[in-house]
């Protein structure tokens, strides 16, 4: 498995948690389990974000994509 199915792979697990997070925040009437999971969710979304960033890197500099001309 390459770097960057790696990171594709940990970008969808990490969207998965966020979602479940959410999920988890908007159905629980616990306002301490809310503040909880939202701040989980906003962890999740960093998350997402530097695995997305790392992603477009590896994408652009993977010597494999580039192309020869």
């Amino acid at each position: 498995m390459t770097v960057q199915a790696d990171l594709q792979k940990a970008v969808a697990a990490a969207q998965s948690a966020l979602g479940t997070y959410s999920t988890f925040s908007l159905s629980t009437q616990d306002q301490s389990a809310k503040a909880m999971f939202e701040e989980l969710s906003k962890d999740a979304q960093r998350h997402v974000t530097m695995l997305n960033s790392r992603l477009a890197y590896v994408e652009q500099n993977n010597s494999m994509n580039q192309q020869t001309t």
